[in-house]
């Protein structure tokens, strides 16, 4: 197929990678000219506007920071839905909320275009090896065109329903996880501070309620290690817990935890860790409170 790809990031290069390794025709642009080389040097071809990219292809994937840059990307002058022809599809893979994205949709439909919200899971690892989570919302026909695409990105792939399903489920996500990974950062700071090792912690906390993912998984590999270089950002996770905290008070109910969590981020944007991976929230209250939360060295 002819595909185009707007958003060459961390994420995002390396999904677009995967596409041309699928046998697709990809053409790509992203405001870094650095980005688009390298897609360039493994096959893919330039554009050089996001209308150009829906002229060339059947179907353009965007992977852009917040909703804003979606609108502005499918719909703005010289955006994609200017370029591509009839029947053409948008595929999102942004962490966007579901308001914009559905809106987005109508519109494109209304120009007898049409869209697949697919936001994925987990890491920046499973981007590059193509096995992401994949949370695919749209209408069935347009799913089921849009699968030969997806299926070169991400191996567990969900269901989720209409349009804008998909990125509901994954402002969902994003939003437990990361005040999951905030709780985690206070918790352990607490005891540290009061003389409890690491280690000790993690093998009681095994055994208990306290048990997830984020603490076994995701912060050996960053925070652990004293790591906090660029992966998931503090802006991008602040962004998804606003995203989901809003979309809260639009459904009528203030979300209290997701509000604490975002504040912590926003914290950490505010002291210069915008662009510093979540892992920085350990070190923020390491240097705070005089502590180091460190496993030992193998």
């Amino acid at each position: 197929m002819k595909v185009g790809f707007i958003g060459l990031g961390v994420m995002g290069a390396p999904m677009a990678l995967n596409i041309l390794k699928g046998g697709h025709e990809l053409t790509v642009y992203d405001r870094s000219p650095e980005a688009v080389a390298r897609l360039v040097q493994a096959g893919a071809r330039a554009a050089s506007n996001p209308r150009e990219v829906g002229a060339a292809s059947e179907i353009v994937v965007t992977m852009l920071p917040e909703p804003q840059h979606v609108e502005q990307v499918v719909l703005g002058e010289d955006g994609i839905a200017s370029g591509l022809p009839p029947g053409g599809m948008v595929i999102d893979m942004s962490t966007i909320d579901p308001v914009t994205s559905s809106r987005v949709g109508r519109a494109l439909r209304e120009r007898g275009l049409c869209m697949v919200d697919s936001p994925v899971g987990k890491t920046s690892e499973h981007a590059v090896t193509g096995t992401l989570t994949l949370m695919i919302g749209g209408e069935a026909a347009d799913i089921e065109r849009a699968m030969p695409v997806l299926r070169c990105m991400g191996t567990d792939t969900f269901m989720c329903g209409g349009p804008g399903t998909g990125h509901a489920m994954k402002i969902t996500n994003n939003l437990l996880a990361t005040t999951i990974m905030v709780a985690n950062t206070e918790v352990l700071a607490i005891g540290a501070k009061a003389g409890l090792t690491l280690e000790l912690m993690m093998e009681v906390m095994k055994t208990t309620m306290a048990f997830n993912h984020q603490l076994y998984v995701a912060m050996p590999k960053k925070a652990f290690k004293g790591d906090d270089s660029p992966g998931f950002m503090v802006k991008l996770a602040g962004k998804d817990v606003r995203l989901a905290v809003e979309l809260a008070k639009a459904y009528g109910f203030d979300a209290l935890v997701g509000r604490a969590a975002q504040e912590s981020l926003d914290r950490a944007a505010r002291m210069g860790y915008a662009e510093r991976d979540t892992a920085a929230l350990m070190k923020i209250l390491e240097d705070e409170l005089g502590i180091q939360v460190r496993l030992p060295k193998a």
